[in-house]
């Protein structure tokens, strides 16, 4: 079952584990999860095909908002062979290389999702704090080269990241603790010297989640500013209003965040079904939420479902 590569002592194959505790439930689990890529999939197609299909949704917002879900459908799609194999069909072996590319994906496609937000956190300061220059601001040149921005920091930053596992030997065992491949659940297997690593992998998480939240908390502060110096009540609800939906997009991505750091660093005693819980709702959660919140709190979104399903 090992199957050991003699110079590296590393496993052929990885073994993966659903949720501790709830072995007998499985068949719940699976429908669970299935139901949650139903909505996160079908969810963020929905929103890009109209966004496509409707020209009064050719703006900067629902640029950002395509952008963001494309990147869901990014991260449903790196977790959906390996969970749907270990809960659906009870397989739950993957080759040492293949969870190397999915560990790569999930966290760039995590880590691009937090640069998204702070574009669209940027379109929302400027589209309160300077409305007239609005258009000339973000142009759709300069859309394409934040995306492309965003995709690169992302992707270089991550790059290193599969081939410091791959120098590390792997005697704790083949088995991980979730149903996909995360970076420090392969630390927690590897032995030899994984300083490198976490340290790294600490560079990553400030320059990445450190950076954007800060400047998004910056960019709200500044929008806030701007709001409170409008004269009439209604046109600061107003204002206000138009950044609901990106307010709750953050709050979906970075409370699962801070809650696994939370629980990795005050509470390592935790039963093991906590880690592996909170480590699915960082993952699986946002992509499900992200299409309903701006489908229930954006007008121009609804709007334009409504004359889909009116047509139809």
């Amino acid at each position: 079952m090992w199957g050991f590569n003699d110079s590296h002592f590393q496993p052929a194959k990885l073994q993966l584990t659903g949720i501790p505790g709830l072995e007998t439930g499985e068949g719940w689990v699976a429908l669970i999860f299935c139901l949650l890529y139903l909505i996160s999939i079908g969810g963020n197609f929905a929103i890009l095909g109209l966004v496509v299909r409707e020209t009064a949704l050719h703006q900067p917002m629902y640029y950002f908002l395509s952008m963001l879900s494309l990147n869901d459908l990014g991260v449903s799609l790196s977790t959906l062979p390996t969970v749907l194999g270990t809960f659906c069909f009870n397989y739950r072996e993957v080759g040492f290389d293949a969870c190397l590319v999915q560990m790569f994906f999930i966290h760039t496609f995590s880590f691009m999702e937090s640069g998204i937000l702070l574009a669209m956190s940027f379109d929302r300061f400027v589209a309160i704090c300077n409305p007239l220059r609005y258009s000339t601001i973000l142009t759709n040149t300069r859309i394409v080269a934040m995306g492309l921005i965003i995709l690169a920091k992302s992707f270089v930053t991550l790059f290193p990241f599969p081939f410091l596992v791959k120098r590390l030997p792997f005697c704790k065992g083949n088995v991980l603790h979730h149903s996909y491949c995360l970076h420090p659940d392969l630390m927690k297997v590897a032995c030899g010297d994984i300083h490198v690593n976490n340290i790294y992998g600490l560079f990553v998480v400030i320059f990445t989640y450190g950076v954007d939240s800060t400047f998004i908390l910056l960019s709200y502060a500044l929008i806030l500013k701007a709001v409170l110096a409008i004269a009439s009540q209604e046109q600061r609800f107003k204002a206000l209003n138009t950044c609901i939906s990106h307010i709750c997009a953050v709050l979906a991505f970075y409370v699962p965040i801070i809650a696994v750091s939370m629980i990795h660093r005050f509470w390592k005693r935790a039963p093991p079904v906590v880690h592996v819980m909170m480590s699915n709702v960082y993952l699986f959660v946002p992509p499900m939420l992200n299409p309903i919140i701006y489908s229930v709190k954006t007008k121009e979104i609804r709007r334009g479902f409504l004359k889909i399903f009116q047509k139809s």
